[in-house]
């Protein structure tokens, strides 16, 4: 019989009554909890436990949740829920630009925050007891294939051909959906989930328009055909992109590989003639 998959959860929380809370939710849900207090001592135990999830409080002892999320991106892609008691927009935003993928406001419904555990899950259905990254050659993750799309090979048609398959190309731009990697002219480029899931999400849908609120419920994992969808979670869309945009260094006001579709959206740029002689585009 198969073991089933190990699902590790990091819950960084100096309220010993929230921590237990949040592992007994986080034991329900099939994880293996491992708790912390501190932010230092938080992002020791996501580097030592390697975790699919983490919580992260904003208000710690030391260094606060900002900060912990920064060290914790420098090394890790865990799937972090930030936990605030602050109730104003911007220090949500501040979260989700220090590296964040989701947030919810103290108090939570347990409930809530089962929910959106689940959704992360079913974004992420082979998610494990460790962290797989978007750009360091991590294990990979179980992503449906771009519809009607075919694998591409590298620009100029250079390379091993089973190591180029899968890959989609935009204006030196290479994404590959299933290995969840990502890379453009400068190397390799380390995303989070929902940044890499964003990108994803346009790359597939070419030069069409996709809404803030598609892209926002792609990111809750909600059926894209209905849902509420709250300008909080819009200017979190915003949040992701621009940080997707500043480690792509792709310009708002001359795009290479995202462009801002102003009051509407986000759709993949206009191909550069050079890029496409060479290897082909995407948006072909």
């Amino acid at each position: 019989m198969t073991e089933a998959p190990r699902r590790t959860a990091v819950v960084i929380e100096d309220d010993a009554d929230i921590r237990n809370l949040l592992e007994a939710i986080l034991g329900q849900a099939g994880f293996t909890c491992f708790a912390a207090a501190t932010g230092s001592d938080g992002v020791e135990a996501v580097r030592e436990h390697q975790p699919t999830l983490t919580t992260l409080d904003i208000s710690l002892p030391g260094i606060d949740g900002f900060e912990v999320a920064r060290r914790i991106r420098s090394f890790s892609s865990t799937y972090i829920i930030m936990l605030s008691a602050r109730m104003e927009e911007i220090d949500t935003l501040m979260g989700l630009d220090a590296g964040a993928d989701d947030y919810l406001t103290k108090p939570f419904r347990p409930r809530e925050l089962r929910a959106r555990v689940e959704a992360m899950l079913r974004r992420y259905p082979e998610a494990v007891g460790f962290p797989i990254g978007a750009g360091t050659g991590s294990s990979p993750e179980t992503v449906p294939p771009p519809v009607g799309w075919s694998a591409t090979s590298q620009p100029g048609g250079q390379g091993n051909a089973d190591e180029d398959e899968g890959w989609l190309q935009h204006n030196g731009l290479r994404i590959h959906p299933e290995m969840r990697l990502c890379e453009n002219d400068s190397g390799p480029v380390d995303l989070t989930r929902s940044e890499f899931e964003l990108l994803l999400t346009i790359v597939q849908g070419q030069r069409r328009v996709i809404s803030k609120n598609t892209l926002a419920l792609e990111l809750r994992g909600d059926d894209v055909s209905g849902g509420y969808v709250s300008e909080s979670d819009r200017r979190a869309v915003e949040v992701h992109l621009a940080n997707l945009r500043r480690k792509l260094k792709d310009s708002v006001s001359s795009p290479r590989y995202v462009e801002t579709v102003r009051g509407v959206g986000y759709r993949l740029a206009m191909p550069q003639p050079s890029r496409a002689s060479a290897g082909g585009s995407l948006a072909e």
